[in-house]
C-alpha cells in the first residue's frame, strides 16, 4: 500500500463521522446529513479501484495457491460471476438489515469481485469511468428509456430488466 493510502482521517472528520453514525440509531441518514459529512481524503476515492484493478491484473497469472485473485480467475468466468453474485446478495442482505458496518464490508467485497470480473472479461476501469461520464447529467429514467434491450441473455429468457 502506498504511503498516501495510509493517510489518517483528521480527528475532526473522524468525530463528525462518529456523530453521524451515532445519529443513525438504525435509521437512514437524510440527504442533508449525508451532504454535511466531510469529504474523505483522496486515497479513499474511486482511485483505489484503479489500484485494485492493477493488483488483480498483476496476479492473474500468479500461483492460485498463494493468490485469491489468481485462484478465482483460474476457475473461469462462471465461478468469477458466481462469486460476484454471492457477494452482491450478501451486500443486499446487509443493506436490508440496516447494518452500517456490514454494508461497508460487503460493499468492499462486491467491488473487489467486480474488479476480478472486469479482469476476467478483459475490461479496463477507464472503460467503465467513460460510460459513467457519458451518463453524467442525464436523468436515470431518461437514460434507461433511451436504451434498447441489449442483454442477449434477457432476450433468450424472454425477460426484461426491472424498469
Amino acid at each position: 500500500m502506498a504511503k498516501s493510502d495510509k493517510t489518517p482521517i483528521p480527528k475532526e472528520t473522524a468525530l463528525k463521522l462518529k456523530d453521524a453514525k451515532r445519529k443513525r440509531n438504525g435509521k437512514k441518514l437524510t440527504t442533508a446529513e449525508v451532504a454535511a459529512l466531510p469529504a474523505l481524503p483522496p486515497a479513499q476515492t474511486a482511485e483505489v479501484l484503479d489500484k485494485l484493478w492493477a493488483v488483480v491484473m498483476s496476479r492473474r497469472n500468479a500461483n492460485p495457491a498463494v493468490s485469491h485473485s489468481a485462484r478465482l480467475l483460474s476457475r473461469g468466468t462462471a465461478k468469477v460471476a458466481q462469486k460476484f453474485g454471492e457477494e452482491a446478495v450478501e451486500c443486499l442482505i446487509e443493506a436490508v438489515s440496516g447494518t452500517h458496518d456490514g454494508l461497508i464490508a460487503e460493499s468492499a467485497d462486491v467491488l473487489y469481485h467486480l474488479v476480478v470480473l472486469w479482469v476476467n472479461a478483459g475490461l479496463r476501469p477507464e472503460e467503465v469511468w467513460a460510460e459513467l461520464k457519458r451518463r453524467e447529467g442525464v436523468s436515470g429514467i431518461a437514460e434507461k428509456a433511451s436504451r434498447a434491450m441489449t442483454m442477449p441473455l434477457a432476450r433468450r429468457l424472454g425477460t426484461r430488466k426491472i424498469p
